[in-house]
């Protein structure tokens, strides 16, 4: 396991979402990563696990040496539901909600393509007559990659709902 704190290159953080101070964060990474450590070790899977932190959020990362060896775990659902408990671990340890991002064998990064032709496919709607268009239900942190995106093609987005019914609408900006 490595420790690594990188220079943020976009936030992923609400802007009025409390600072972690550093050392922190570096707790919260060690007890997240234990604990992920321990999950891999119970199924009988290798991984290694980083640590990083950005814009006062805390990123862990999960590979492999062979492709396949976190294939089942990297499934969305499955990826969600385990930094859901890494972050409960987290907050029997130190009493603090913890907004860490979890990413096992690049499954954040397949997701933020899916995210992308899933905004390309909206944009197209709306530039062949659409008023809006609405996106599927999504968590905090897909909704704001989609704001990101959609911000970038110049067009506005704004979420709706309430709950797990939370989404994602598209306009011309």
């Amino acid at each position: 396991m490595s420790d690594t704190t990188e220079t943020p290159t976009i936030t992923d953080a609400p802007t009025d979402a409390p600072e972690v101070d550093e050392s922190s964060a570096i707790d919260e990474g060690d007890i997240a990563a234990d604990y992920l450590e321990e999950l891999l070790d119970l199924a009988d899977l290798d991984g290694d696990i980083e640590i990083a932190t950005r814009a006062g959020r805390v990123y862990l990362t999960v590979e492999a040496d062979e492709p396949d060896a976190l294939r089942l775990l990297s499934k969305p659902d499955t990826v969600g539901a385990l930094q859901e408990l890494t972050r409960l671990a987290v907050h029997a340890k130190t009493g603090e909600f913890s907004r860490l991002i979890l990413d096992i064998a690049g499954s954040r990064d397949a997701r933020a393509e899916e995210l992308q032709r899933l905004v390309d496919r909206a944009v197209e709607r709306i530039e062949a007559g659409a008023a809006s268009a609405a996106l599927p239900p999504m968590s905090s942190y897909e909704r704001k990659l989609v704001h990101d995106l959609v911000s970038e093609r110049g067009f506005t987005s704004e979420s709706e709902g309430e709950g797990s019914e939370r989404h994602t609408v598209i306009r011309r900006g």
